[in-house]
């Protein structure tokens, strides 16, 4: 039986009814509100069902402690980081569960740099919470709502004017496009974007709904129904995103998901000729960021899984591109937070100035294979406990344990760590071949479960 509630120490996710409930949103709201000193603080969301509903309890617990809370309605979650930038706030909270199924809804919390808070950052919320400690006002003192109706083109227009995006040679390559919303929050921005490329498009579940027509999480065994609508339409590429839009998967012109790990390769290939630079990831992202970026004379430094550690760690040592594995491109000169509609942009780009079909150039990337279990912790198990005992298992071969346990091969590696984001163990294994990856997910999944 999962966990029905989730706390982190940038914000909270559960299932709706069950742990996630208004009161448990009110209690946060109010605690984050008073982290921001009543200051003001912007307000998004994806489009799920419950979302008006956390929507009007947000507001109140952040009013009833004087902030000023300026709605930008439903909007991608980069939307609203770089909203939080463009309007001096002093924070901004995103209502989302990001890829998880329907029945969930959650908060994430970001600082007044539009980034995710960070862990002293999330305690102190926390801290606020956990005491009761919110500073509710008077009725003379409660905050006021406006609305913000800009934030979907002011992020637009940070992506038309990057240097490196020629938007006539993308018009005048006339790409026919199909993509996936799954009725989140993308619906509302990538139909803009596409228009402004010039480009002929269908996109399959596009009405911001909520109600996900699959499995929101963009995976190859999830995009069936896109597949087969780029084949249907002979469109040169399809778009997969996820319900918060922070998250491109990509389908080649045959109707083959190119896998999550491809989206970021791709845009560090466009970039890095033309911009030298360090380049950021987290351990469970493709070696193959490592093969691209040592042919352009670069270097990869990599974190620990969280957007919240790669935006950090880009920023302190100045990286021109960084990202993580599952899609998430984050590219500084727009915003340091991962961004499905900049990397729609770099794709376009990088394909126009290939000049041939997506498959080709996929295949001009050193090709790896990645494989992920999923392994429940059933009765209670401490995750520690677990990869204590991995770490011995393993001792005579080269480890990392800066996140989980990633044993180290050659040209090949295998991570176990706990989840961000729900009451599990991941495994992740990557090799040149699909039999050695799956070979080492087995290996490593027969260990925990022994």
């Amino acid at each position: 039986m999962p966990q029905q509630l989730m706390i982190s120490v940038s914000g909270v996710r559960g299932v709706i009814g069950e742990g996630l409930t208004p009161e448990v949103v009110l209690a946060f709201a109010q605690a984050y509100g008073t982290y921001c000193q009543g200051g003001r603080v912007v307000l998004g969301r994806d489009s799920r069902v419950s979302g008006p509903m956390l929507q009007h309890a947000v507001t109140a617990g952040l009013m009833a402690v004087g902030c000023e809370v300026v709605d930008i309605g439903i909007a991608p979650t980069p939307t609203t980081k770089i909203a939080v930038e463009k309007l001096h706030a002093a924070g901004g909270l995103v209502i989302t569960a990001s890829h998880n199924p329907v029945m969930w809804n959650g908060l994430k919390m970001l600082a007044g740099d539009g980034l995710f808070l960070d862990e002293e950052q999330g305690k102190q919320v926390l801290t606020i919470r956990d005491a009761g400690a919110a500073n509710i006002r008077n009725w003379d003192g409660l905050g006021k709502t406006t609305a913000y109706d800009k934030a979907i083109d002011d992020h637009l227009a940070a992506i038309y004017a990057l240097p490196f995006i020629d938007i006539e040679k993308i018009r005048q390559a006339r790409f026919r496009v199909v993509a996936d919303c799954v009725n989140g929050a993308g619906g509302v921005i990538l139909k803009k974007l596409l228009e402004h490329f010039g480009c002929d498009f269908v996109i399959l579940n596009n009405a911001p709904t909520g109600r996900f027509p699959h499995n929101p999480e963009p995976l190859p065994e999830n995009l069936a129904e896109l597949c087969e609508a780029v084949k249907k339409h002979r469109a040169h590429i399809g778009l997969a995103l996820d319900p918060d839009a922070d998250r491109l998967a990509l389908i080649s012109e045959k109707g083959v998901p190119l896998g999550e790990e491809y989206t970021l390769a791709l845009a560090a290939a466009l970039l890095l000729p033309k911009r030298k630079g360090k380049v950021v990831v987290n351990l469970s992202t493709s070696m193959v960021i490592d093969d691209i970026a040592a042919k352009h004379g670069c270097t990869v430094e990599r974190t620990k899984v969280g957007e919240i550690h790669v935006a950090k760690h880009i920023r302190h040592v100045a990286a021109v591109i960084g990202g993580e594995g599952n899609g998430g491109v984050i590219l500084p000169d727009v915003h340091l937070g991962r961004d499905a509609m900049v990397g729609v942009a770099m794709l376009l780009q990088q394909l126009a100035d290939f000049g041939g079909p997506l498959s080709e150039l996929h295949a001009s990337l050193p090709q790896y294979v990645m494989r992920r279990r999923k392994v429940e912790l059933a009765g209670g198990l401490d995750p520690k406990q677990v990869l204590q005992k991995i770490a011995r298992k393993y001792q005579r071969e080269k480890l990392d344990a800066n996140d989980g346990i990633k044993i180290l091969r050659d040209k090949s590696w295998v991570q176990v760590r706990a989840s961000n984001t729900e009451p599990i163990l991941r495994i992740m294994a990557e090799a040149q071949s699909a039999a050695v990856a799956e070979k080492y997910c087995e290996e490593l999944a027969a260990v925990v479960e022994a």
